[in-house]
């Protein structure tokens, strides 16, 4: 099994998704995953964790149907390595697949990965589009409103925290903290 760097990583998500939004997100994600790994003192393995979160969407464009199933034999057929694989296919755990999230990192990218989705969707409705000078009670507000974002599972997003051992405010607010770092402008 081999492993894989940014740049293979980036080719080959990009060989599997062309939507803007789905590169958008995916870049979200490796950020976040890479500022939780150092947050939670994982620095070594930083760059590991920031690939499985660009990874992790990888077959959703184009087999949304079998999201984390296709992609096991995409990254099967690559000879990447298992851990990698066990990682991306376990953030839809309940949903598609029943690989449960063993690992920290794991759990991370459970808990974000659409926590990440109603954030931004959160910054799209501020005047200023950023998550730059979002506040925890912003996100708060949203949250409660089962509407708003509704394709972003709240129950997903409790599950991670709870996954994770954390209160779900301490999970937004370190979310928008980590989408501070690595959000994309237009």
């Amino acid at each position: 099994m081999s492993k894989i760097n940014r740049e293979q990583a980036w080719a080959l998500l990009t060989e599997y998704n062309k939507e803007d939004f789905h590169l958008k997100h995916s870049q979200i994600v490796e950020g976040c995953m890479r500022y939780f790994a150092e947050k939670l003192g994982y620095t070594e393995e930083a760059d590991f964790w920031a690939i499985v979160g660009l990874l992790h969407d990888l077959d959703f464009e184009m087999y949304p149907e079998e999201h984390c199933i296709k992609v096991q034999e995409i990254m099967k057929d690559r000879g990447l390595d298992e851990e990698l694989i066990h990682a991306v296919v376990s953030h839809g755990y309940g949903i598609t697949v029943d690989v449960k999230p063993e690992h920290e990192m794991e759990k991370v990218l459970f808990a974000v990965d659409e926590l990440t989705g109603l954030i931004g969707a959160v910054a799209l409705m501020r005047p200023s589009k950023s998550v730059q000078d979002m506040e925890l009670k912003s996100v708060k507000k949203k949250y409660k409103d089962k509407k708003f974002a509704a394709g972003c599972s709240r129950d997903v997003i409790e599950q991670g925290a709870e996954m994770m051992g954390w209160e779900l405010d301490d999970l937004i607010s370190e979310t928008i903290l980590a989408m501070r770092t690595c959000e994309v402008q237009e």
